[in-house]
């Protein structure tokens, strides 16, 4: 028994699928310090760089005078503060909904609301490269699960026709960015086949809140046209602070405080997590040539790897994958870029397909042209000396 981690441990290691932590110090402007060097962070979701955000920071500061540190108790106790209210009037604002619903991650709240809305004897349809947390949220509801291909319209429809008749509800859940591949999903052909198989639609916009819209509110815009029945969305990526929302109806979101569990009985968030939150929500409108920038710096880079280097990557966001052949590959590139300041992490099975282990790129709007032209350079150098072996 006693052995039996590190015979696991070592089995991933001879596959070259061992994870290890590093330690990073955060030094802005698209920059962390590992091992005492600065680098250049290509791994980070720091999209717009509001996680160092002076005002942003500052309106934290004051909330821990006003607050304290810590939300002493769950928030349906005597933990849900008056910033909860004004980050989720400001969250169902951005979205256009009704009401919009606080959790403490984007992992608890596709867990919490995925197993609280549907379980046995419902079907939940799940986009093939859905994020972990949304797979297991599905799994935790013990509803039957079938996976339908990649952005495949006719893969959902037949799956669709044919099991329909045979539950109760449906639940079908995509991502608008999908975060190892940077490619969009088909919202509104989606939310089409999910109205005329009375079906509902959880749209997970974790990659596209802030980097997307014209008031940086996502994919899905506050325009008339119909729209998904959940829509998930994360503090925690391009706005640079911590916890998801979950923007909906007013009665889903009362339901859910009644049965989600991940809200009932979790911790409040800190109260400097919720100013921060909301300032960065105030500060998106305002971002319109940040967001234009950072998407056309993605496009560059694909073209780069594309034309330039003729290698293959994907999507059409801010998001940049370089996929290669072998998972040595892509360790032996990802220490490549360690030793010229660059920090890029290999993406491994199972995050993604056996066949297609890569490097993730992150772009962020608080690096500069000389830092992407840096990566280039380091892209250049390394796949030219193997071409020459």
């Amino acid at each position: 028994m006693k052995s039996w981690p590190f015979n696991e441990l070592q089995g991933l290691r001879e596959k070259g699928l061992l994870r290890k932590l590093i330690t990073t110090t955060p030094l802005g402007k698209g920059i962390v310090e590992v091992n005492g060097r600065a680098c250049l962070d290509f791994s980070s979701n720091d999209y717009l760089g509001l996680s160092h955000h002076p005002k942003i920071k500052e309106a934290a500061k004051r909330a821990i005078d006003e607050y304290g540190v810590g939300s002493r108790a769950s928030r349906l106790m005597s933990g849900n503060i008056r910033l909860y209210t004004e980050l989720e009037d400001a969250v169902s604002k951005l979205k256009g909904t009704e009401a919009a619903i606080v959790f403490g991650s984007g992992y608890l709240c596709n867990l919490s609301i995925i197993s609280t809305l549907t379980g046995p004897g419902d079907l939940v349809l799940l986009d093939r490269l859905c994020h972990a947390s949304i797979v297991d949220g599905a799994l935790l509801s013990r509803a039957r699960i079938i996976r339908f291909a990649h952005n495949d319209l006719s893969s959902l429809k037949e799956i669709l026709e044919q099991k329909r008749a045979s539950y109760k509800k449906v639940l079908i859940c995509m991502e608008t960015i999908y975060s190892m591949d940077g490619d969009m999903g088909p919202v509104s052909e989606v939310l089409r086949l999910a109205r005329q198989h009375d079906a509902m639609l959880l749209a997970d916009e974790a990659h596209a809140v802030g980097v997307f819209g014209e008031n940086g509110e996502g994919i899905i815009g506050q325009r008339d046209a119909p729209r998904p029945d959940i829509i998930i969305g994360t503090f925690g990526k391009a706005l640079g602070g911590y916890g998801a929302f979950c923007a909906t109806t007013k009665a889903f979101c009362d339901y859910l405080i009644n049965k989600a569990r991940g809200l009932i009985y979790s911790t409040a968030l800190p109260p400097a997590s919720l100013a921060a939150n909301i300032k960065a929500l105030e500060l998106l409108p305002d971002l319109e040539n940040e967001r234009k920038g950072l998407l056309l710096c993605a496009k560059d880079l694909r073209d780069f790897l594309v034309k330039e280097l003729g290698l293959r990557t994907s999507g059409d966001s801010q998001i940049v994958p370089l996929i290669l052949n072998s998972v040595q590959e892509v360790l032996e590139l990802e220490a490549f870029l360690k030793d010229r300041g660059i920090l890029a992490r290999a993406i491994r099975p199972p995050t993604v397909p056996k066949d297609s282990p890569r490097i993730r790129f992150s772009l962020s709007n608080a690096m500069e042209e000389k830092d992407i032209e840096s990566l280039k350079k380091a892209l250049r150098d390394f796949f030219k000396g193997r071409k020459k072996s």
